[in-house]
């Protein structure tokens, strides 16, 4: 049944997505890597081939000259073996560089920077040759993947053939040919059935992405449940979350029970809003506002107020402003002073107190 809790229905969550990812379980294909580093190399070798190649005339050159085949002393065969070697590496740098950029290039296109040292550690139960042949030969991915790789080498052997096929007729009257022009027409034709072949495993690779992100994926998704438990524990215990509600609106309250009886005034919204404000001239720049609720916690601003005898006034667009825009424990800012100053000029006539300036 597709709602049981049981099916695998849900789609990964981005925590479910991160552990795997640093697992290293990622859509990623081998032969894709391949595949682009064997058509790279290809035109690597097209490009600084020649290089190559003049590099190495040169050293055999001056192997077989009279100074270097006169001279049997053992600098003179340092200083020409050094410099071959010096002169190879130059010749092959750019063509090892190029790979390594490939190489590195086919990687993240497929995974991205990702460093997972648990993939690094030894598994010698992986180099096991029953094992290997195990899944080889079993039924299942592995007879699978065998009849899908007997059916890469037919399809390359075919495309290699297509690149010769219409040749053979060149490839017989080569012996008339000249070495460096035999040279031309081999070196041509295998970079033909190379790069016809990179290009096929190229096509096979990228299925073979799109499958392996196909069957990632969905061995990444979660039955209803295992969301459920995920989102518990990423935002902890709905009974431990209730837990701490209350004892923070207990502790707001405790709050509101020592503020507002302190208050002067507590302006109204008359219901969804309560601000109480407080004036000492010799304490105070501006009343401060010292206790602030909406709805429940206004309606026990009111009451507190009510049982400490503390005015209660109206005014909805000052009640709702200041709510909004002052904190507890700050001064009201001066556009406010008019209208407080007006409220507690008569809140101080109402009550009897003496008369205090406010800053106006």
């Amino acid at each position: 049944m597709a709602e049981s809790s049981g099916d695998k229905t849900e789609q990964p969550t981005a925590r479910r997505r991160t552990e795997a990812r640093q697992q290293g379980n990622i859509a990623r294909s081998h032969d894709l890597t391949s595949a682009m580093l064997l058509i790279g190399a290809l035109y690597l070798l097209r490009w600084f081939g020649p290089r190559l190649i003049f590099t190495l005339r040169d050293i055999v050159a001056q192997a077989l000259a009279r100074p270097s085949l006169s001279d049997f002393s053992a600098g003179g065969a340092g200083t020409l073996i050094s410099h071959s070697v010096g002169e190879v590496s130059i010749a092959l740098a750019p063509l090892f560089a190029g790979a390594a950029f490939i190489a590195i290039v086919a990687n993240v296109l497929q995974v991205g920077f990702n460093f997972t040292p648990q993939r690094l550690a030894i598994n010698f139960a992986a180099l096991s040759p029953v094992r290997g042949f195990n899944k080889m030969f079993s039924y299942g991915q592995g007879g699978l993947m065998l009849l899908m790789n007997l059916l890469k080498v037919v399809m390359v052997g075919a495309v290699a053939w297509s690149a010769v096929g219409g040749r053979l007729q060149q490839i017989i009257s080569v012996q008339r040919l000249s070495f460096l022009q035999i040279f031309a027409i081999g070196a041509d034709i295998v970079f033909n059935i190379c790069l016809r072949v990179g290009i096929l495993l190229l096509v096979l690779a990228i299925l073979d992405y799109v499958y392996q992100r196909f069957r990632v994926e969905k061995s990444l998704k979660m039955t209803k449940q295992e969301v459920k438990d995920e989102m518990r524990s990423m935002e902890g215990d709905p009974i431990m979350k209730q837990r701490r509600k209350q004892v923070a609106v207990q502790r707001h309250l405790q709050r509101l029970k020592n503020d507002v009886p302190k208050a002067d005034v507590v302006v109204t919204n008359p219901t969804h809003y309560a601000v109480a404000l407080k004036y000492e001239e010799s304490k105070m720049r501006a009343p401060k506002l010292v206790a602030k609720g909406m709805d429940f916690m206004a309606q026990r601003i009111r009451e507190l107020a009510v049982e400490a005898g503390v005015p209660i006034i109206e005014r909805p667009p000052l009640a709702r402003a200041i709510y909004r825009m002052v904190d507890v424990g700050e001064e009201i800012p001066e556009e406010f002073y008019a209208a407080v100053a007006e409220l507690l000029a008569y809140v101080y006539e109402l009550t009897g107190k003496m008369r205090r300036p406010v800053p106006a």
